[in-house]
């Protein structure tokens, strides 16, 4: 074929798939497809306000434990799940579908995109999504916010059938990964 055929193909091809979509009208509504915006970074500025919106958060929410280091593992299995599935999920042999980076995040706005990031996957059929909380040494005697954070919620989200803390690869004790269950009703806020 030599270039003025494939052109004029080209050209054919082209006009013969606007005929096709020619109708079509962009999807609205759930099924729309949303990117999360990214994580700005923290501002010095904003500190105080950070640091009273986790002593408010802190006294509304109890934490399921405050003795959470910065090197520890997390581990959470529902019942139910299968001890294979529960050893694949912790040896990191479950492909993760999707992942979300909550770095520069206040310990609320984290909240709200995991909130989001965990329905969305559930609604698109993920079954495993990789978390990066982060390993909490930028939060000095507080302990590790949105590690603690990331372990609670987790633990009270009928969507989240098990999670645990990653490979080193993949982030080590400053990431998990979680199971979601299939088809799950919306989770609690």
């Amino acid at each position: 074929m030599n270039k003025k055929d494939a052109k004029h193909s080209n050209s054919e091809d082209s006009k013969l798939f606007r005929d096709a979509v020619r109708d079509a009208k962009p999807i609205a509504g759930p099924n729309r497809h949303h990117s999360l915006p990214k994580p700005r970074k923290a501002l010095a500025r904003a500190r105080r306000a950070d640091e009273q919106a986790v002593l408010t958060e802190s006294l509304r929410d109890p934490l399921v434990s405050t003795d959470i280091e910065t090197g520890e593992e997390l581990l959470f299995r529902s019942p139910g799940l299968s001890p294979k599935r529960w050893r694949d999920l912790r040896r990191g042999r479950i492909a993760v579908q999707a992942h979300i980076d909550l770095h520069g995040l206040t310990r609320n706005e984290a909240r709200t995109q995991l909130h989001l990031f965990i329905a969305e996957s559930t609604t698109a059929g993920k079954r495993c999504v990789r978390i990066v909380h982060g390993k909490g040494r930028g939060s000095g005697d507080r302990g590790p916010v949105l590690k603690t954070g990331v372990n609670e919620w987790l633990r009270n989200w009928n969507q989240v059938m098990a999670f645990c803390s990653a490979r080193p690869t993949d982030g080590g004790t400053g990431a998990v990964y979680v199971l979601l269950r299939a088809n799950s009703p919306r989770q609690h806020s």
